[in-house]
């Protein structure tokens, strides 16, 4: 099996987590994911140690405690396809965290390798997601952004995607695995899928022309690993196609390059993002 993607296990005892990445299982440095699907009442609690921590509560309702504070009722939509962003709560390193469920719940946790973080831990409320719609025919997707280079944090970058059935994502191809000032930043990288109706999959690339080329078809509750490389997304005909990303890298900063093979239908100026704007 390719060391790029986690499988989901379906039959995980419901306070340990579905799927799992840490750097050590990813051979890299700074990204660890893992997701629950959580019972009302159960609790899971760990220790951050020297990981800066998001709990991004994905559906149903949580509370969550960072040391002794607690934020109450975390989230609310029912599916990670409704038109709603999702809570979530961060956390610098060296605290203890615990999640309890109050409904059935589906809960994330991404980390980032630092011994600081930035600012005391907070809750992120919809409001201060802004979305973006990017792309156009097929190419349109929705993104939301949980928390981006707008919001203080030390290492972390999240952000969770959209793709109509049928559309490319993560397009045009792009990689952000060298740290070149100004052009391009080292960020590694998880994709973490479901699908509506969710017995769909995606097809996702991860090239570099140079040692690496993979096509990977990730189900519903599977995590592909980007390393290095390009790594473009497609949704077949069918099924809406969900990902949440986590990035974290040397510097927190999204600078990309593009492949050189798209360049005529690139933007002009390189950049890909979209139209944002603040929806709840």
């Amino acid at each position: 099996m390719t060391r790029l993607i986690a499988k989901v296990n379906r039959n995980a005892p419901s306070t340990e987590p579905i799927v799992k990445v840490t750097p050590d299982s990813a051979g890299w440095t700074y990204t660890g994911f893992e997701v629950y699907r959580l019972k009302p009442g159960d609790r899971v609690a760990f220790a951050c140690e020297n990981r800066e921590t998001a709990v991004i509560v994905l559906e149903g309702t949580c509370d969550v405690s960072v040391d002794e504070r607690t934020f109450t009722d975390v989230g609310s939509r029912r599916s990670v396809f409704d038109d709603q962003s999702p809570e979530a709560v961060y956390s610098p390193p060296h605290r203890r965290i615990e999640i309890t469920a109050k409904t059935l719940a589906e809960v994330a946790v991404a980390t980032a390798v630092s011994e600081e973080g930035e600012g005391e831990a907070r809750r992120i409320t919809p409001s201060d997601i802004p979305y973006e719609h990017r792309g156009e025919g097929v190419t349109e997707r929705h993104i939301r952004h949980i928390l981006d280079e707008h919001h203080p944090a030390r290492k972390l970058l999240l952000v969770e995607v959209v793709t109509p059935a049928g559309n490319w994502s993560s397009f045009p191809p792009h990689k952000h695995d060298e740290e070149i000032p100004g052009e391009e930043a080292y960020l590694e990288e998880t994709y973490y899928y479901r699908f509506d109706p969710p017995n769909g999959h995606a097809w996702q690339r991860v090239y570099d022309k140079n040692t690496i080329d993979e096509v990977l078809t990730p189900t519903d509750g599977d995590v592909v690993l980007v390393p290095k490389g390009y790594h473009p997304v497609a949704a077949p005909p069918g099924f809406r196609t969900y990902y949440l990303n986590v990035m974290a890298g040397h510097n927190r900063k999204w600078a990309y390059r593009l492949d050189d093979d798209f360049a005529h239908i690139a933007p002009r100026d390189g950049n890909i993002m979209g139209r944002v704007e603040q929806k709840k």
